[in-house]
């Protein structure tokens, strides 16, 4: 196969690729960009595969970097782009079913695909757009397979995480997992407790929001997979809950963890434990955590004034979106416009200060932001209007 017209993105890059050609040496385009170009989606990284060492490399481009100098990557800086480029090698063993005990440097594209996890990931391709396929890769992107590379049992084996990837690819791809690469993630499940959280993290999440997420929670639940997820184990039956219900991928990362959290009936404790297993940062956490309360509120009916004042607009959208999947009926229209018609948005429209109320005569301390606390909620449900004098005299009153 030939690509007559390449995204912009390789015919940028295509310079650098003939420069290493010209030197001498063998360089392709390789990964995921050149499966999804097929595909007919659009592309983000560029990656290069070559034969040329490391130090040849770096002999040939003004500006590099040494990003993963020991695996065989350089980053080649053109015109303000930067291209990974990574050797051809070879991998030993993988003791820790993570990263190879040695790596190896060859001058064979085929030695370099071999080793890759799937056919349709082990594609290359020439600078002029021809497409070399030394695993029947293009016939699996037509037939819409993900396939391990030769041996699936030793794929797995090599790199546990590509379990994770299987079912990923599945998600975002709307690919079916052929029988015998099913069969060995089965075999091999137990070893995804041996991956960084955060690699495992990275895909989960891809899979949550890719176009098809039913497919990737189906085959994690028919691998066991699923068992070896941080804090999955006791929610097996919500688990299979939602490889019904995930039709569509969800919007976002935040959106992923809300549904997860609300569809196994986390509190705002339990939230916060199982977030941290998965390694996410604090701010993530917290949204969460309120996105799960206002979608849990959602599931037995609407909300009120107060309640969707302390969503919030960035949040409510997510909080909806959980609780339609999750079985309520959508409100997103009134529920935007309710908010919208809320006399505060937040804390900062409030017609008052603490210097306000320090002015009247209210001393400062806790009692202070209680106070501002009771006039924002009054203002949030209609009790008393958003105006300095009233909201003054409502504070010096009680």
């Amino acid at each position: 196969m030939k690509l007559e017209h390449l995204p912009q993105e390789f015919e940028l890059a295509r310079p650098v690729l003939q420069t290493i050609e010209q030197a001498g040496y063998e360089a392709y385009f390789v990964g995921g960009s050149v499966r999804d170009t097929i595909l007919g989606k659009a592309i983000h990284d560029v990656d290069i595969a070559t034969s040329a060492y490391p130090k040849e490399i770096k002999g040939l481009f003004k500006r590099t970097v040494d990003t993963g100098i020991e695996h065989g990557t350089v980053m080649i800086l053109d015109h303000g782009t930067g291209y990974e480029t990574t050797t051809f090698r070879s991998e030993s063993t993988y003791t820790d079913f993570r990263r190879p005990d040695q790596v190896t440097f060859v001058r064979s594209l085929a030695e370099d695909l071999k080793r890759r996890d799937f056919t349709i990931n082990a594609l290359a391709m020439r600078e002029n757009g021809e497409v070399i396929d030394l695993f029947d890769g293009l016939t699996d992107l037509q037939q819409k397979r993900i396939r391990a590379v030769g041996n699936a049992q030793e794929r797995f084996h090599e790199d546990a995480l590509r379990m994770m990837r299987a079912v990923r690819f599945a998600s975002q791809l709307d690919f079916t997992i052929v029988p015998d690469t099913l069969a060995a993630i089965t075999d091999h499940a137990q070893l995804l407790a041996k991956i960084a959280v955060e690699r495992t993290q990275v895909e989960l999440l891809k899979l949550l929001t890719g176009k098809t997420p039913q497919r990737g929670v189906t085959d994690m639940l028919a691998t066991g997979l699923w068992q070896y997820c941080p804090d999955f184990a006791p929610h097996e039956t919500a688990i299979r809950d939602l490889a019904q219900r995930l039709t569509h991928g969800v919007s976002s990362d935040i959106a992923a963890w809300t549904l997860l959290t609300t569809a196994f009936g986390l509190d705002t404790p339990a939230i916060t434990t199982f977030m941290k297993h998965w390694k996410t940062a604090n701010q993530a956490i917290n949204a969460v955590q309120t996105a799960n309360k206002t979608a849990t509120l959602l599931g037995q009916g609407d909300l009120s004034d107060w309640q969707l004042y302390q969503c919030g607009r960035q949040l409510i959208a997510t909080a909806n979106e959980v609780a339609v999947i999750l079985g309520a009926p959508d409100r997103r229209a009134s529920l935007t416009e309710r908010l919208a018609a809320l006399p505060i948005r937040n804390k900062k429209e409030l017609a008052v200060t603490g210097k306000d109320l320090m002015q009247a005569g209210i001393q400062p301390g806790p009692q202070l932001g209680a106070i501002l606390g009771d006039l924002e909620y009054r203002v949030v449900t209609g009790s008393v209007a958003n105006d300095r004098a009233a909201l003054v005299a409502q504070a010096t009153t009680e």
